[in-house]
């Protein structure tokens, strides 16, 4: 078993998706994901400008994609709605309300179309997990604060040497 099915099982199992639907939507998944990509959130989502009407989507994000599939209601049929690398995804916002047990999720894709989506949960700890979740997936940890040169100063390693003509020497190496 690869990655991908060992980690999207139990995220599906985790969000209550059931064993149907994930056996409906697997086919459709697994052509847009790498076998090694580890699943981070497997969970049912609608699009709130069509709340009533909309046909059902499934979101998968994993650690580099994240994917959407509607499926219809009358027939199933299914159709890939949102396929991009978690990189092409622009002004990636959300949204937790834990009184209304909902998260909106939106993100701008490579295409400039904004997609919006809402994720509802049955008990409020779920919506702050989705919010652990997606923090992880789309916020770079600050642990490194950003070095600022003035203009003109040149930049160099720790330990290295510039000489007298101006060349960098790299770390370790001695001027004769």
């Amino acid at each position: 078993m690869d990655v991908f099915t060992r980690t999207f099982l139990p995220a599906a199992a985790e969000a209550a998706v059931g064993i149907p639907t994930v056996s409906r939507h697997m086919p459709v998944l697994r052509r847009c994901v790498e076998p090694g990509d580890t699943t981070v959130l497997v969970t049912r989502c609608t699009r709130p400008e069509r709340a009533g009407q909309a046909p059902g989507y499934l979101m998968l994000l994993t650690e580099r994609r994240l994917v959407v599939t509607s499926e219809t209601r009358l027939t199933r049929r299914l159709r890939l709605h949102l396929n991009a690398e978690l990189r092409h995804l622009d002004h990636v916002t959300w949204n937790p309300d834990p009184r209304l047990g909902i998260v909106e999720f939106a993100a701008t894709a490579v295409d400039g179309i904004r997609e919006r989506f809402q994720i509802r949960t049955s008990r409020p700890a779920q919506v702050w997990r989705l919010d652990a979740l997606l923090s992880h997936a789309f916020r770079v940890p600050a642990t490194i604060p950003p070095v600022r040169y003035a203009p003109g100063t040149p930049i160099t390693a720790p330990g290295s040497t510039i000489t007298a003509d101006g060349r960098l020497l790299p770390l370790g190496t001695a001027l004769a």
